[in-house]
């Protein structure tokens, strides 16, 4: 089958090359545009990018890829399918309805749960049990396309939304090199989206990262799992900023105020929550590395009572 693939960071990276070795035709990559980054401002690839050079595919990076210059390249690879994996950029109906088999969307979530562009992140931060990814046909609306096919991931309690990622994104690229052999095959079936039952993944900002400590303890151990890698969660002592990045529920009782240091030792910090404590484990302050609590404490001071922000 030939195939453009379009794709910008890391999550899109296995299912192209799953695509390559599976025996397909990749006749181009599109993925956004080089950006600079770091203190020297070099000009960065994209990982997509990256992984293209080195399977020897030629990459196109349009500015805006519904321009009419952009349409004609995609147009003259004559794809029987695009396949689309956290690209980046809206695609118009031009595009969307050009090839035979339409454009087929990797979604990092059990659909119509967690539309939008952060689905592996919110599924953490508001406790579910289980992801997944769905491969869909895209449509013109937000992640509404008819659903293809679903492959289901346990979320442990104590996994990352960094490592959710890592697990989604293995198993997105093999779930859809299956469909489009079922494509080739006329085995598909395609299922609409009940629409009532959708809800929303808005963009990560740091802000989301900033703990309220009137939340359960549950939701703020979630939502330290739900931020990382980026952009972490945090709160502030002593005027400081404190990240932290693993913590545990504590079943303890106490008379304080939410956000109050009630114990510190080498078995963690204890802070008062809306009905119990977190114990944080792993802490970093401006300027140093991460570090345990245990040894944060051998060369500082945390007074309990005091109340963090």
């Amino acid at each position: 089958m030939r195939v453009v693939f379009m794709g910008t960071p890391d999550f899109a990276v296995p299912t192209l090359e799953k695509i390559k070795n599976a025996g397909h035709e990749v006749s181009l990559v599109v993925t956004q545009e080089d950006k600079q980054r770091g203190r020297g401002k070099k000009l960065q690839y994209t990982p997509v990018k990256e992984k293209a050079l080195e399977l020897g595919i030629e990459v196109y990076q349009p500015s805006k890829v519904n321009s009419e210059e952009s349409v004609e390249k995609i147009r003259e690879a004559s794809p029987d399918v695009i396949v689309v994996v956290a690209y980046g950029q809206i695609l118009s109906e031009e595009i969307l309805y050009m090839p035979k088999y339409r454009c087929l969307n990797v979604h990092a979530s059990i659909l119509p749960k967690y539309r939008g562009p952060a689905p592996l992140n919110w599924a953490v931060i508001n406790g579910e049990r289980e992801s997944g990814v769905t491969i869909m046909e895209m449509a013109k609306g937000l992640d509404t396309g008819d659903m293809i096919k679903i492959a289901k991931v346990d979320i442990d309690e104590e996994m990352t939304a960094g490592e959710l990622h890592d697990a989604l994104m293995e198993t997105g690229a093999e779930t859809l090199v299956e469909v489009l052999s079922e494509l080739e095959a006329g085995e598909i079936s395609k299922t609409p989206q009940d629409h009532s039952a959708s809800s929303y993944a808005p963009m990560m900002v740091k802000e989301l990262g900033h703990i309220d400590w009137n939340k359960s303890s549950e939701e703020i151990k979630n939502l330290v799992r739900g931020t990382q890698p980026w952009p972490g969660a945090y709160f502030y002592m002593d005027e400081k900023m404190v990240k932290i990045r693993k913590v545990r529920v504590e079943d303890m009782a106490s008379d304080g105020k939410a956000g109050e240091i009630v114990k510190a030792d080498s078995t963690g910090i204890y802070i008062k929550t809306l009905d119990g404590c977190i114990a944080v484990e792993e802490l970093q302050v401006p300027g140093k590395r991460w570090m345990s609590v245990e040894e944060y404490l051998r060369g500082n001071n945390v007074n309990t009572g005091v109340v963090v922000l």
